[in-house]
């Protein structure tokens, strides 16, 4: 309801101002258009396929019916929406070199962008949680994370992401844009977007603070106090062969923690002075398209379940079409 009432009052207090927005995107090189143009089909594809790859075993797959499979498959549904928001986009301006964006689409996309980011980060956290209930209390895993549990667990994800998503869309857009309908950047992001308002920004840059911090480091914390956790409990075991075990069960969820967590700090987090467009926009690219391409990679390629649940499901395949054509 916020956000569409923002929307509302954005669309008639700037409309007579700004209508649409000029994305200035990764290259104005032609020549690069068609290159990257096939190098983002490809990562958008592996993104599709991974994604929802994972959602369908761990639906299909009755041994993965578990409260990890259970975060895991939600994670992948976050992934495909995080990038189905910009990356389309991105790949349809490279093929016909339209570079515009409704007011309206502008704000959509961001809101979509932030919701998921915020969503993702949760979802790690409450990942992280699970691993800590299964390696520190394994005697009361079952009690502890049972399907109503983990369900708020995501659900306060999702609820997390949309709400503060819509907290920031709806004060953003309350601005007025009025300077240049250029953005610096392949997407809408809120930090190119303020650059473009004639309004006062300290509050709104103070709001994007103080939501960022709280939605990266609080989530963070959680994760960091779950593996200092789970570590002394693995120094604890005394075989080397249930060290191993224990740290392989989170071995996966700690590669996504790293690689998602190093990549937002870098890109919200470092000194203004340090701050590059070009370099941002790398950086951009990497936790948009890359890292939602990344997550059913790590996960598949490290663990055992998942393997043998794509192996059997492409059994199954084959089975099937070879009894229709036999």
């Amino acid at each position: 309801m916020m956000f569409t009432h923002s929307l509302k009052i954005s669309s008639m207090d700037n409309r007579s101002e700004v209508n649409e927005f000029i994305l200035i995107g990764l290259t104005d090189a032609p020549e690069l258009r068609v290159p990257l143009f096939i190098m983002f089909t490809f990562i958008y594809l592996i993104t599709l396929v991974g994604n929802l790859g994972i959602i369908a075993v761990s639906f299909c797959d009755s041994h993965l019916h578990t409260p990890m499979y259970f975060f895991l498959s939600n994670l992948s549904l976050v992934d495909f929406g995080y990038s189905s928001a910009v990356t389309p986009k991105v790949m349809a301006g490279l093929l016909t070199g339209d570079k515009v964006i409704s007011y309206n689409g502008c704000a959509t996309q961001l809101f979509f962008v932030g919701a998921f980011a915020t969503t993702e980060s949760f979802l790690l956290a409450s990942m992280a949680y699970d691993r800590h209930a299964a390696i520190c209390k394994p005697l009361h895993y079952t009690t502890n994370m049972t399907s109503t549990i983990c369900a708020r667990l995501v659900s306060g994800a999702h609820i997390a992401g949309f709400v503060t998503s819509s907290i920031l869309i709806g004060n953003t857009f309350s601005l007025s844009f009025c300077k240049s309908k250029v953005i610096h950047h392949f997407f809408c992001d809120i930090l190119p977007l303020l650059v473009l308002s004639c309004s006062d920004i300290h509050f709104i840059h103070s709001a994007v603070f103080i939501i960022g911090s709280f939605t990266v480091f609080f989530p963070f914390l959680v994760i960091f106090a779950s593996y200092l956790l789970i570590f002394i409990t693995i120094l604890k075991i005394r075989s080397a062969e249930g060290r191993q075990k224990a740290f392989s069960t989170c071995a996966s969820h700690l590669t996504a923690v790293c690689i998602f967590y190093g990549t937002i700090m870098f890109m919200y987090f470092q000194p203004n002075s340090r701050h590059s467009m070009d370099s941002d926009k790398m950086v951009s690219v990497f936790y948009t398209m890359v890292i939602p391409m990344l997550n059913p990679l790590v996960y598949s390629l490290r663990n055992k379940d998942v393997k043998n649940a794509f192996r059997k499901a492409l059994r199954g395949r084959q089975l099937h079409l070879d009894h229709l054509f036999s």
